[in-house]
């Protein structure tokens, strides 16, 4: 059996939070992935079951591999409908703040997320959270915030009530947060949990085909281009990073989600220990995003926080540099020397 994550007092002030509240909001970080839409879609499920109609408010646009999972129709997109948004936070009375640790993370939707009067309650798994929050569950041992939503809603009860609606999208968010189960994944609860959401009938392997299988001939394209053209292997130290122009991006017909899983492909060298992803964006000049992946017990997210304007885990985190790409290539570099002893 899973054990409780509330206490009873937390328990409790959940459930009443719940049953006072009428216009429920559900948000998450932008740049959304697998676990901030997954956990965003199920529990908005939950709160379905609970007599609620919560809408879900995005910061920006997700990837396209995602577009799938079931109701992301129904999303509404803080960049492309600002002023329906706005309304809705203005008199939101709840809003459940999903997958990051501070507003910061929710971009340019910040300040109409801290200017609401509603109360806030975040579920995360990321450290150091400083969401002005009402109740904060905040457990960063925890593979996914997905994870912490199935754990909510079995403590609650609530899981004889959910369908598939609410076990696919939270096992996407389970399976893309630990790289299809391989990282931060060695905890017996996470296989206990899985266990149950195929009683709810979802397809597990039509999931992981729909995510890490669901990509543009161009995408393939410009995996083979980053690995021969852009990847710098530093054996020495046992790292590589790589720099994608905007030219490379424009060439290969770049949509938001085809960088997915490319930083994580160099930790395929033998005896490899950290890949850097550094990506310039496709509109704003001077805006390089940065991930960051590792094994074992090197730090990427304590790199990511010193260098690149980020955190994150352990094994996977992210950033963003405010210069030119060869700026940032500057950077990965320098980084990468400052912890060759942690490398090495």
């Amino acid at each position: 059996m899973l054990k409780d994550i509330l206490n009873s007092q937390q328990l409790e002030q959940l459930k009443t939070l719940i049953g006072e509240s009428q216009n429920i909001i559900i948000t998450c970080h932008q740049n959304a992935d697998g676990d901030a839409l997954g956990s965003s879609l199920g529990w908005a499920e939950y709160l379905k079951a609970q007599g609620k109609e919560p809408t879900i408010i995005v910061p920006d646009q997700y990837p396209d591999y995602l577009h799938w999972l079931p109701n992301t129709e129904k999303i509404v997109r803080y960049d492309k409908h600002r002023e329906q948004a706005d309304l809705l936070l203005k008199i939101a009375d709840l809003v459940f703040c999903l997958d990051f640790n501070t507003p910061a993370r929710v971009d340019e939707m910040e300040t109409a997320l801290c200017g609401s009067p509603a109360k806030k309650i975040l579920i995360d798994h990321h450290l150091a959270p400083d969401v002005p929050a009402i109740l904060t569950i905040s457990h960063p041992e925890a593979s996914s915030t997905s994870e912490l939503v199935f754990r909510i809603v079995w403590q609650l009860g609530g899981f004889d009530l959910m369908t598939k609606h609410f076990a696919t999208p939270i096992y996407c968010g389970m399976m893309t947060d630990t790289g299809g189960f391989t990282y931060n994944s060695s905890d017996p609860t996470i296989y206990y949990i899985i266990s149950q959401l195929l009683t709810k009938g979802i397809n597990k392997d039509r999931i992981y085909r729909n995510v890490y299988h669901n990509f543009s001939e161009n995408r393939l394209r410009l995996t083979g281009f980053v690995m021969l053209e852009r990847l710098v292997v530093d054996n020495e130290r046992h790292a590589s990073y790589y720099a994608l122009h905007r030219e490379d991006l424009k060439r290969f017909h770049f949509v938001k989600g085809d960088a997915e899983g490319l930083v994580n492909m160099p930790l395929q060298i033998k005896g490899h220990k950290l890949s850097i992803s550094l990506r310039e964006d496709t509109e704003r000049q001077n805006l390089v995003w940065v991930s960051l992946r590792s094994v074992d017990d090197f730090p990427c997210n304590k790199m990511a926080a010193e260098f690149f304007n980020g955190g994150g885990h352990l094994n996977a985190s992210g950033g963003r540099l405010y210069c030119s790409i060869d700026e940032a290539v500057k950077v990965a570099q320098q980084a990468i020397i400052a912890y060759e002893k942690l490398l090495k």
